[in-house]
């Protein structure tokens, strides 16, 4: 159970990466309907006017990720938040905090959470550029998509969570094993 809650947390912190309304919603939400118990004090997620708060933002940050441009600056501000609510998504998991240190527990959803949005955050220029900013909205919606499929697998198939990551990783894998080969074959044949 204890791996389990870990696996959740891990994933719940990962989502908040990339949006960090979405798992926040969900889990106060689902905490709200009695499928979660969220830890004190972080049950305050499941108040109304927690997902009301966090319902309106949600909104906000769906609107101002889709606008090349505003989307940079959301990702500026938003440095601050999704690491906070990947931190309180791992340390409100349910029995994780009980058998860990609550500080400890802030921390690794800190970085989780900020490790996701550093690459969301350094990609979206990239596509912003490279597509004239028509692909801000795909990679967005991808993006909200992602940290909500994500978050409820966390919640109800954690261990399919940790299937899907070996396999991201894997693909990411042989395709730089790919993308290396096809620049030692473009070097073998201008020489």
């Amino acid at each position: 159970m204890a791996l389990t809650n870990i696996i959740t947390a891990f994933g719940l912190a990962g989502a908040a990466g990339l949006n960090a309304y979405i798992p926040l919603l969900i889990v106060g939400i689902l905490g709200k309907l009695g499928v979660l118990t969220l830890s004190e004090p972080f049950n305050i997620l499941t108040s109304w006017p927690a997902i009301i708060i966090i319902a309106v933002l949600l909104i906000v940050e769906v609107v101002v990720d889709k606008v090349p441009g505003a989307d940079h600056l959301n990702d500026v501000i938003q440095t601050i938040v999704r690491p906070a609510a990947g931190a309180v998504l791992f340390a409100a998991n349910t029995g994780v905090v009980q058998g860990m240190d609550p500080t400890l527990a802030l921390g690794l959803g800190l970085v989780m959470a900020l490790s996701t949005h550093a690459v969301k955050a350094a990609a979206r220029p990239v596509v912003n550029a490279t597509t004239a900013g028509l692909g801000a909205p795909v990679v967005s919606a991808l993006e909200d998509v992602t940290s909500a499929t994500t978050s409820l697998v966390a919640i109800f198939l954690p261990p399919l969570l940790v299937v899907l990551v070996l396999l991201i990783g894997y693909l990411y894998w042989r395709w730089r094993i790919r993308g290396k080969d096809d620049a030692d074959r473009a070097k073998l044949e201008s020489a």
